[in-house]
């Protein structure tokens, strides 16, 4: 079954996304990002460029030719990504297909509209069984 991962109070949903992936990436498991608004796909696909501000996370879309061979993928569907390990949700609602990865990452934002969605995500796992791992990121605005 699938296994959930709530990051709450992130000051930079994309930032902590980007973090997500270099971690995912050095890691060796393959993450696909699922950013279904035009916006923010393109948003993150520059952020991953420049993150670390010393690099970059290596990614592409899943139609690449260099799929196969790099770890994070950015889409706005979920269906061409089949191979990969873990699915980084963008989407404000449950991403379709979630269940065939081992692992849902899912990053919550200070904005009261944002912690509403996620609420809504969070029990609709919860009732239906998913185990949730809760990661307070709020720490980091305060130093720690």
């Amino acid at each position: 079954m699938t296994r959930v991962d709530f990051y709450f109070n992130a000051a930079d949903r994309l930032q902590v996304a980007c973090r997500l992936a270099g971690k995912a990436a050095a890691q060796g498991t393959r993450l696909l990002i699922y950013a279904p608004d035009p916006e923010t796909l393109q948003r993150i696909d520059r952020l991953l460029w420049t993150w670390p501000a010393t690099g970059f996370v290596p990614h592409c879309a899943p139609h690449d030719p260099l799929a196969a061979d790099t770890p994070v993928l950015v889409d706005a569907g979920t269906d061409a990504a089949r191979d990969c390990d873990a699915l980084l949700n963008l989407a404000p609602q449950t991403p379709p297909a979630f269940e065939r990865f081992e692992r849902l990452l899912e990053i919550v934002g200070r904005e009261q509209d944002d912690r509403q969605q996620a609420r809504d995500r969070y029990r609709f796992y919860r009732e239906r069984g998913y185990g949730i791992a809760d990661h307070d990121l709020g720490g980091e605005a305060r130093g720690g």
